[in-house]
């Protein structure tokens, strides 16, 4: 267990599941960027022609939404197999009351005898 912020304890998994988005939105920073300076080198190597330019910054423009919403999606859908396993888990600790039994009586009632003239 880790002290987070105001001294309240962080567990190891917290701390994991931190790290892993932390790292992976780097990574995908750090394409997306690849992938801008490709294209500016690209465009201004190829010195005003306009059709070819247009191919490549459309194809630029594809790379780096792919990698965004493919990230983004990623992300959204473990977030709620987490939540989702979360709260399964809570719902197998949390105990089960069992119905009480209908209580039968001792002895069956007899009917009273009717009055006869």
């Amino acid at each position: 267990m880790l002290m987070g912020p105001g001294g309240t304890r962080v567990s190891d998994e917290t701390e994991l599941e931190r790290a892993r988005a932390r790292y992976g939105l780097l990574a995908v920073v750090g394409s997306n960027a690849a992938i801008v300076l490709v294209t500016v080198v690209g465009v201004w190597q190829l010195h005003g022609d306009t059709s070819v330019i247009v191919g490549v910054l459309t194809a630029a423009f594809t790379a780096v939404s792919s990698m965004t919403t493919a990230y983004l999606g990623i992300k959204a859908i473990s977030n709620t197999a987490k939540s989702m396993s979360a709260s399964a888990a809570a719902a197998a600790q949390a105990p089960t009351f069992a119905a009480p039994a209908p209580t039968s009586p001792t002895a069956a009632p007899v009917p009273a005898p009717a009055d006869t003239p």
